[in-house]
Order: C-alpha cells, then structure tokens, then sequence
C-alpha cells in the first residue's frame, strides 16, 4: 500500500485512519484485539484515539480505548508496527481540561501509560483551548517532542483563522508546529473545509486526517428510509441530518459510481476523499471484519475524472 506523509512530519501512514473511538465502547476488548490483528493483515497500520474516548458511556471514566490498545500492544509486541495517535483537551473530570502546559504534561503521561509504550507518534489538541495562549501550549507540545515523548503534534476542531494563526505562532517562536488537523469532512459536510480549512492546508503543507469521512455511516447506503434509524445508536440523528433531497442525490450518485465500479457506496465515498486535495488520510471505523475488509479496499478504488465530477455535482449545495 502507497504511504503519505503527515504534514512535514516524516511520518509515513497509509491513505486511511482508523479511528478508535469503538474500543471500549461498541465493541469489547476481545473484539478489538481481533479487529487491530485485521488492521495489520491489511496495511491499515495508522490508529487515532483520545484520552476522552469513551467517557460518554454509562460507567465508563474515559481512557477505555488507550487502555485497550495498551493491552493489545504488551500482548503482541507490535508497538514498533503501528502508527500511533491520540489526543489531549476534552473534559476529563474536574479541572482535567484544555491545554495548559501543565495539563499537557500530566495529560500525556497519563496516556503514556494506558497505551503502555513510551512515545505517541501523534499527539493532537483535541480542541481550540482559548484560555491558554497558543505560544504556551505550543512550548509544551515542543518539549514533548524534545524529551521523545512525542514525535509530532496535530490539532483537531480548530477554525481556519485559528489554525493559521497557530502555525504562525511556532513559526515566530521558532516550536513545533502543528503538521496535522482532523477537521469534520465528507461528501456530505463540505463546507467548512473546503471554504476555509483547505487553503490554509495546502498553503502550509499540513496534512488531514479528516473525521466523520462516511457522515456517521450515512455514506455507505445504510439509512434511505426513516425506518433505517433503528439500524444503530445514532441512527436517528443520522436519518434527521442527512436524509433530505440533497442526501438523497448523493446516495443515487454513490449508487451509480459503485455499481459502475461493481464496489460498494462506502468505497466510493472514501475514494473521494482520498483524492481530495491536501487529504492525507481519513478516519473510518470498524465493529466487524467483514467492515474492515470494505474499507480497506476503498484503498485500492481508483474513481475517474468523470466519476469525481459525478460526485461533485450531486453533492454541490
């Protein structure tokens, strides 16, 4: 599988992300063992997680995907297979938010030990922290780096002013820059990126590991009808975003570009993506590996001029 590099990081990751927010929360440890075994077989060695995943569930504390992929890489050795990143500022409990120096250090330890290894080759602000000024959280991240702990920086949620300044920031402070963004981009949600983000990306040569690429799995064909919301646990939220006459159009365009292609719509709707500009590698997510195995060969799909253009119009607000 051909590799791109993460920003001007050196870092060297394949055209797809796999996001482990579903260690810990739709699927149980057992199943992510298999699942993160499959993502090797595969070539998918790029894995994205957060401190913060999944606090959200009922019982839960935070820290379950880091802990589970820290079990996964004692009990396999494979610590120097994969490309790690994770993510640091969502709320924690209390007084454990943001990204002050001083949480960032506590943050990152904390995460150090849940994955059990002693380097993240990715560590990205999880969101914009406007308490703390940009040239303080930027030294942090830059001593991280200086001390091994770290290898490169990225940030996720961020506007395309306030990115822009941040890269601004290192560079007038002579820190680590940001050499990544994980901004929300699909077929679907094309307008933030493309009319602010995308510029300042290629501008500056930052790589993308965009989330939501499959709008929540709305882009794989699951959910046509209202009915199809009971299909999973934000299958109402799905069906009430992006069931309309625009969402519908750009199913009919996946339809048509798959069934050319003899692929599935989620192949196709992650082929776009890939082969958008400054597009480094989008985050999908698996509960199954028969999932697994269709996004991976969404790798391999090579759309055609006309199918881009197919794409385009339909999904054109």
């Amino acid at each position: 599988m051909s590799k791109r590099e993460l920003g001007r990081s050196g870092i060297q990751v394949p055209s797809l992300t796999f996001g482990g927010n579903v260690f810990g929360w739709t699927i149980d440890q057992p199943t992510s063992f298999s699942i993160l075994d499959a993502l090797l077989d595969h070539q998918l060695n790029f894995i994205d997680t957060a401190d913060v995943y999944s606090r959200w569930v009922a019982g839960n504390h935070g820290g379950e995907s880091e802990t589970i992929i820290g079990n996964w890489l004692k009990i396999s050795g494979k610590r120097d297979k994969i490309i790690l990143a994770t993510k640091v500022g969502k709320p924690m409990g209390e007084g454990l938010v943001g990204l002050s120096p001083r949480y960032i250090k506590q943050a990152v330890e904390a995460s150090l030990k849940r994955l059990q290894t002693d380097y993240i080759d990715l560590y990205q602000s999880h969101d914009d922290d406007a308490d703390t000024p940009l040239a303080e959280s930027l030294a942090a991240f830059d001593s991280l780096i200086k001390e091994g702990k770290v290898r490169a920086i990225g940030a996720s949620n961020y506007s395309a002013p306030r990115f822009a300044e941040a890269l601004q920031v290192s560079k007038d402070h002579g820190l680590a820059r940001y050499e990544t963004l994980q901004p929300e981009y699909n077929l679907y949600d094309r307008q933030d990126y493309e009319a602010g983000l995308e510029k300042v990306i290629t501008d500056n040569h930052v790589g993308v590991i965009n989330y939501y690429a499959l709008a929540s799995g709305f882009l794989s064909g699951k959910y046509r009808t209202a009915a199809d919301a009971g299909k999973s646990q934000r299958g109402d939220n799905v069906v009430k975003r992006y069931l309309n006459v625009r969402g519908i159009k750009i199913l009919q365009a996946l339809d048509a570009v798959a069934e050319k292609h003899q692929v599935s719509p989620t192949q196709v709707a992650l082929a776009w993506l890939i082969f958008r500009p400054g597009i480094t590698a989008p985050i999908v997510s698996a509960t199954s590996l028969q999932q697994l195995q269709d996004l991976a060969l969404a790798t391999r799909l090579q759309l055609t001029a006309a199918d881009i253009e197919t794409l385009n119009q339909a999904s054109a607000y």
